[in-house]
């Protein structure tokens, strides 16, 4: 009976287990993604109020 059991409850699924871990590791992948996504985006503002602020402290063509 107790083999039965066991057998009945038995251990994690393969499949399951398998399944975790590849979500798991695409979970990190997204994560690795959002930090260079951020990073560049940290960039591009960056580059965008360098112009911007440039731009202001232009005096104008015709004043």
């Amino acid at each position: 009976m107790a083999k039965a059991l066991f057998g009945h409850v038995g251990g994690p699924d393969p499949q399951m287990v398998q399944e975790m871990r590849r979500l798991q590791k695409r979970v990190r992948d997204l994560e690795d993604e959002i930090g260079r996504l951020q990073a560049r985006n940290d960039q591009l503002s960056a580059a965008v109020t360098d112009v911007t602020v440039s731009a202001t402290d232009r005096e104008p063509a015709l004043a």
